[in-house]
């Protein structure tokens, strides 16, 4: 029922349109936000389509549209989702970026839209395809990277709540065992931060590791 509310929701942000040709990406558009990934997928008569799904994210309000055969059919504002021949396609945003940019066929099965090749999301999964192995490491780090900056962070940041005077009365003092230097929690966070960076490319998302990081 939850599920259905949102589709609901989510149908009545789409509006139609204006047929405009699909601007090819850019070098700039890393700088202002753009996100642009395709998926093709089988209409009713057998015939294979492109979508493509331009998502701006330097406004006010982030946008989605989609685009048929290179021309604009839909746009919303996010979370979007478009009902599409063969599926619908999901996008919806996280703080550090993408966490949602999906087809979901009519079986249920869920797939990445391939980032533009131009893109920096197109480039990581490049680098991937051509070298595997330094992939998987570069990903172990990012992991790595995020639950330090979180635990060592998370256990800091306690502290100052918990000496708050009326949980101090209910539950004694409580004095954190790690106290890093401004430095080190700087390098941290900034490690955190561009490992959120490196995992939103690839569409990894964790409600609290890439929140936190971000």
């Amino acid at each position: 029922m939850l599920e259905e509310w949102k589709n609901k929701r989510a149908a009545k942000r789409i509006v139609p349109g204006d047929g405009t040709p699909l601007k090819r990406f850019r070098w700039w558009h890393h700088i202002t936000g753009r996100k642009l990934g395709y998926v093709h997928a089988h209409g009713a008569a057998g015939r294979e389509l492109t979508y493509a799904v331009d998502v701006r994210t330097g406004g006010e309000h982030p946008l989605a549209h989609l685009y048929v055969g290179g021309f604009q059919e839909a746009t919303s504002r996010l979370p979007a989702l478009f009902t599409v021949d063969g599926g619908s396609i999901h996008v919806a945003l996280s703080s550090s970026g993408l966490k949602r940019f999906h087809f979901v066929d009519d079986a249920g099965q869920s797939h990445h839209l391939e980032p533009d090749a131009r893109s920096a999301a197109g480039r990581r999964i490049a680098l991937a395809r051509r070298h595997p192995r330094a992939d998987a490491v570069i990903a172990w780090i990012s992991v790595i990277l995020l639950i330090v900056g979180v635990g060592l962070n998370a256990v800091q940041i306690i502290e100052p709540i918990a000496n708050i005077p009326p949980l101090v009365e209910r539950f004694g003092h409580f004095e954190s065992p790690i106290h890093l230097p401004l430095w080190l929690n700087v390098v941290l966070a900034l490690g955190a931060a561009a490992a959120t960076t490196e995992r939103s490319l690839r569409l990894r998302h964790h409600w609290l590791l890439d929140s936190f990081g971000a």
